[in-house]
């Protein structure tokens, strides 16, 4: 396997575990503070609760966040990115810096 196919094969693997719409989005939620599913579903504005749900499950099956149940009445669920998850920052770091840059190209601001 010579460079470029080692380079896409990483970038496709990077790409199926963070691929949609709403992961990247979630993961920048759950960096600022763990939260409930409420709380998520508020900050990633609109996103359904059928979805929400099928990408915390996601996330969690490829250890990017953690699911914490507490033995409360009723059971309070928190949601938190985990270090792996935290990992993706210098991505996501980039991805908001290129994305402020292409609106203001794009936008002619």
């Amino acid at each position: 396997m010579n460079d470029c196919e080692k380079c896409i094969l990483s970038v496709k693997d990077a790409l199926e575990v963070l691929n949609g719409r709403w992961k990247l989005p979630i993961l920048v939620s759950l960096r600022y503070s763990n939260k409930r599913f409420k709380e998520i579903s508020k900050d990633v504005n609109g996103i359904t609760d059928k979805m929400l749900s099928k990408e915390l499950k996601e996330l969690e099956m490829n250890q990017l966040i953690t699911r914490t149940v507490y033995d409360t009445f009723p059971p309070t669920v928190e949601y938190a990115i985990t270090a792996h998850g935290n990992s993706l920052d210098p991505v996501i770091d980039s991805l908001k810096k290129w994305g402020n840059h292409h609106r203001k190209k794009i936008m002619g601001n």
